[in-house]
């Protein structure tokens, strides 16, 4: 069984198509046997009442609706404690994400992999209307991640990911309450051992709600995530060195 996990944040306007567009792209390929979890922080747009009516008629659907704001990490963390499935993808609802990757992700799985990343600034990955000024930014933190980490990924900070259920349970404690949870997860599941694929991905912009004071907080919570996984580097590596 697959999960798929999706922070939600009033996304009245994209979470039923986005799930759709989810349930065809695995059902055309196969993959019957899969949930999808939607953890709803506290919207106030009818997204609520959205995946109520969607749940009644297809199970595979579960809503997790917050009464209070907890933050996107918080909803992630939140989603891999009540997970069911041998594998587990997390994903946004407004529909940037292409779900025909999601299959690309499983199969990967399915060879070998015990997590795979997805990379939107790979040969033959597919960005489609990323702002210029977020794109430098972007380039500018993932380098310095791959150079602090000697690492092939060059797309740490996107939240399209899978993880089998032992890299979940292999990278506790998760500790970030926000965005930098992005960061947390691969970078630990890396520091840790487990094998990971680097695939290309299709991403397609959709209405950008980050504001540049959001942007600025979240450059110091990446910051704080990937220096913490980096101790942890260094510290294994030298208790590592003298055994």
């Amino acid at each position: 069984m697959h999960s798929i996990i999706i922070p939600t944040y009033k996304e009245a306007a994209n979470i039923e198509k986005t799930i759709n567009g989810l349930c065809f792209a695995l059902d055309s390929s196969g993959f019957k046997s899969f949930e999808i979890l939607i953890i709803d922080d506290a919207s106030n747009d009818g997204t609520k009442e959205i995946l109520e009516r969607i749940s009644i008629y297809d199970p595979r659907v579960v809503g997790v609706m917050n009464d209070t704001r907890t933050g996107f990490g918080m909803s992630i963390r939140q989603g891999l404690s009540i997970f069911r499935g041998d594998t587990v993808c997390i994903t946004m609802a407004d529909q940037s994400d292409d779900p025909n990757d999601l299959v690309s992700y499983y199969r990967e799985i399915e060879k070998g992999a015990d997590c795979v990343f997805g990379s939107r600034f790979s040969i033959g990955s597919r960005l489609e209307g990323y702002p210029f000024g977020k794109y430098i930014v972007n380039r500018a933190v993932n380098l310095f991640i791959q150079l602090l980490f000697l690492s092939d990924l060059n797309d740490t900070t996107g939240a399209f990911k899978c993880y089998s259920r032992s890299v979940v349970d292999g990278i506790q404690p998760l500790v970030s309450k926000d965005f930098n949870i992005t960061v947390e997860m691969p970078l630990k599941a890396i520091v840790r051992g487990f094998k990971y694929k680097i695939i290309p991905i299709c991403w397609k912009n959709q209405a950008d709600r980050t504001s540049n004071l959001k942007l600025r907080k979240m450059a110091a919570s990446y910051l704080y995530s990937t220096l913490l996984v980096w101790l942890e580097r260094v510290l294994i590596h030298n208790e590592h060195g003298k055994s």
